[in-house]
């Protein structure tokens, strides 16, 4: 109260009160960054202000939710909650759960009563929950928080070749003495809930990954480790690039309607890009004059039949032998 009289005695000894119309009239104009100095400027001279800041800013739950992601299958809500509540109340927090399979998704949410507890665990987003390092930020940015800086490929690093008793906590362990880790944890199956033999993971800076890669000592759980960076155009850890001055040759396309080896034929249409001729009557040559028929250049010989001729018997009593394809049938000879 004494604060309020204050300011009305100022005012007053300056002159008259401004109406809100003139005062808004004054404020449109100004920039954004100018218009956040002057409200925290002005609540942290008069608390009344800021409990008015505070009360405006924690009305949208989007301001106050946050989106966590890489839980471990088993992370249940209760143990989300538990990992988030020193920051502040909670009012709602989930994990989800995949609605066939009954199985988490891996992610969840936590939204706090007020804005500063959102605030204060933004300023951590990196959290150990259940052997797995998650990451949170505000959802109302999606998948789009701490990772979607520019130079995210020049700190994630793919981790190949681990030992199936190597753990998360483990692998973060490990890799911390090259610097401070974003996100990291060990690939495991949804199904069976053990390591795929592979892991992630993001440093904060891109000198971090760096020294990771460089360190020649890559020794972890009894086994030398694959230490390289993630691939997101491939869709596929570790690729190498093709090397320069070489052009990677795609696959030619096999023609629809054409056999394929391996493959049994089925008809599929016409090739691409070609329409079969259309249907053109059948070519006949001209008739000759008077419609004659045309002369044949030789004469036609006509065929004089022979009478059979009876074949003797050899010494023993049987007729000779007939060379092959012969028969008793007259044959005829053409006229000399």
């Amino acid at each position: 109260m004494d604060d309020l009289k204050k300011r009305k005695l100022d005012e007053a000894g300056n002159g008259e009160f401004a109406s809100k119309e003139e005062l808004r009239f004054l404020i449109e104009p100004l920039a954004k960054p100018q218009l956040v100095d002057l409200l925290a400027k002005l609540g942290s001279q008069y608390p009344s202000i800021a409990e008015e800041i505070k009360s405006i800013a924690s009305a949208d739950p989007a301001h106050r939710k946050l989106f966590v992601r890489g839980l471990a299958w088993n992370t249940t809500s209760e143990t989300l909650r538990a990992a988030f509540q020193e920051h502040g109340e909670i009012e709602e927090g989930a994990v989800i759960y995949d609605k066939a399979t009954g199985k988490s998704r891996g992610y969840g949410f936590i939204t706090f009563k007020n804005m500063e507890s959102t605030q204060q665990a933004l300023r951590a987003p990196s959290k150990l929950i259940d052997g797995r390092l998650a990451v949170c930020n505000l959802a109302c940015e999606g998948l789009s928080g701490t990772s979607s800086a520019p130079d995210l490929s020049l700190r994630k690093l793919y981790i190949g070749s681990l030992s199936p008793e190597v753990t998360s906590e483990m692998l973060l362990n490990y890799f911390l003495r090259h610097g401070e880790i974003e996100e990291g944890s060990v690939a495991y199956d949804k199904d069976t809930n053990e390591s795929r033999g592979f892991g992630f993971v993001t440093y904060k800076t891109a000198e971090s990954a760096k020294k990771a890669i460089d360190d020649l000592e890559k020794t972890l759980g009894g086994r030398n480790i694959i230490v390289k960076y993630a691939d997101f155009n491939k869709g596929k850890t570790g690729q190498a690039p093709f090397p320069a001055g070489v052009v990677p040759m795609a696959a030619l396309p096999m023609t629809p309607g054409y056999m394929q080896p391996g493959k049994a034929h089925v008809s599929s249409g016409p090739p691409i890009n070609y329409s079969y001729p259309q249907t053109v009557a059948p070519y006949s040559a001209p008739p000759y004059p008077n419609h004659l028929p045309a002369p044949s250049p030789y004469s036609t010989q006509g065929q004089i039949p022979y009478p059979p001729v009876s074949a003797k018997k050899d010494q023993h009593g049987f007729p000779p032998t007939q060379p092959v394809g012969m028969n008793n049938y007259p044959y005829y000879y053409p006229k000399q």
